[in-house]
């Protein structure tokens, strides 16, 4: 019966996604726009916790408070709802023309980075088209082993993971992820990590982000202190005109502390910081949806 369930969800998700995909993109970027006005109005309780989160964020000083919270929510529903188009289209074969129109900014510090000889740990956030990130890094600069959580349906998980590995990148799965990370890393290898999610007390240490306590991920500092990686932040925005630019920022310098625990704060700290500086200047294209001050 589940296996049934899940085939018709695939048979939805077709039904749905393939008549938007063969739009002409300018039209299709359009009609995600208008799914992600319809989704601010339609799923409220993620609405409210986006408008939450944002207000804090203006009342901490991170956001600028000409523009109300709603109205970045709005903004940000926009974004998730072209974001969705877009991979849509990549996932049905319409994608060239994305890709194409994807502009790289740094790459010589990732350059740099990868003469060390050491492996390379890719920072970034749910920030942008965050999954439009992993493939254009693949497309443009250099494979990438993504970290990623598998969906529950095998069908759909089974499409997603193909289309991720179509231009060179291999998806590690967060069950056992530690290993294969610090494998690939020691072979000179390049790893994505998403950091910038709420995590388990055992996973994460406590520091300050948009102005609140909240956990986040340990792990980046601790494999990069084990295998001698590089850590790279990388970011991709919006444009006005729909296309994107992937940022890639230089190595970040490790604490220096002694003190392993305290090393990892610093580290940890320096390394949201990136995301926070992101925030700044592309509010609305950050996951406001998620909760991620929860468990403090």
């Amino acid at each position: 019966m589940r296996n049934v369930l899940w085939l018709l969800q695939m048979g939805l998700l077709y039904a749905v996604t393939f008549p938007v995909a063969v739009l002409p993109l300018r039209l299709a970027l359009g009609v995600g726009s208008l799914i992600g006005k319809m989704g601010f109005s339609v799923w409220g309780s993620r609405r409210r916790i986006a408008v939450d989160n944002i207000s804090h964020a203006i009342r901490a000083g991170f956001i600028d408070n000409s523009v109300s919270a709603t109205e970045l929510a709005k903004e940000h529903f926009r974004n998730l709802g072209m974001s969705a188009v877009e991979i849509a289209r990549i996932y049905h074969g319409f994608g060239s023309r994305i890709l194409d129109r994807i502009e790289v900014e740094g790459i010589d510090n990732y350059q740099r980075a990868r003469e060390k000889g050491k492996g390379i740990l890719l920072i970034t956030g749910h920030c942008g088209n965050w999954e439009l990130l992993a493939l254009a890094i693949s497309c443009k600069v250099s494979p990438v082993g993504a970290v990623a959580r598998p969906i529950n349906n095998p069908y759909l998980n089974a499409l997603i993971e193909r289309v991720r590995k179509r231009y060179g990148n291999t998806v590690i799965y967060k069950k056992g992820a530690l290993r294969a990370i610090i494998s690939q890393l020691r072979k000179g290898g390049t790893v994505g990590v998403l950091i910038d999610q709420s995590v388990l007390p055992a996973e994460g240490v406590v520091i300050e982000f948009l102005g609140r306590p909240a956990w986040a991920i340990k792990s980046p500092s601790l494999i990069a202190r084990k295998t001698g990686a590089s850590v790279v932040p990388v970011f991709i925005r919006r444009r006005d005109n729909g296309s994107h630019v992937v940022e890639i920022h230089p190595e970040v310098e490790l604490s220096d502390a002694k003190e392993l625990e305290k090393a990892v704060l610093e580290d940890t700290k320096r390394f949201t910081s990136f995301v926070e500086g992101y925030i700044m200047k592309n509010p609305a294209e950050w996951l406001w949806i998620h909760r991620r001050w929860k468990r403090i």
